[in-house]
């Protein structure tokens, strides 16, 4: 498709990518791939749609692929804590991780932005509650003994 045919569509940008979130938290990654992959033709200077990508792994607990691509996105934009807060989360569900995962949180848990401040408070409470609790990859459950 040419340059002056994708201008058209051009407005569909963040559609896109909105139905490729959509498409993520309904399982359909095959249509989530093709989403985000048609939002980047449209911007290829955005990095949302790579975002989108991050997300995608993450919520298959892709942890390395998620990570990957949320530096790849703070490489590029330093102060993007959408991608900051997501790789903060899977920072905590990696047990040599947690406590840099949970350090970004506490940060990002001030944040100006009122749904990172959420997301970070909510995925702060979570590591407490479930990640930090035995049996956990942290603290393995002991194996209970058989009493005669």
């Amino acid at each position: 498709m040419s340059q002056e045919a994708l201008k058209n569509y051009k407005e569909d940008f963040l559609l896109l990518l909105e139905a490729g979130f959509i498409a993520v938290n309904a399982a359909d990654e095959d249509s989530a791939v093709k989403l985000f992959k048609a939002a980047e033709v449209l911007k290829p200077e955005s990095t949302f749609p790579k975002v989108g990508f991050g997300y995608m792994h993450l919520c298959k607990l892709e942890l390395k692929q998620a990570i990957a691509a949320f530096k790849e996105v703070l490489a590029r934009e330093p102060d993007n804590e959408m991608a900051k807060t997501f790789m903060s989360i899977c920072m905590t569900m990696i047990p040599n991780e947690v406590s840099a995962g949970e350090k970004s949180l506490e940060e990002l848990s001030k944040s100006d932005d009122s749904n990172i401040k959420k997301l970070a408070t909510m995925a702060l409470d979570f590591a407490e509650k479930f990640i930090k609790k035995a049996p956990s990859p942290l603290q393995p459950q002991q194996p209970k003994q058989k009493t005669k």
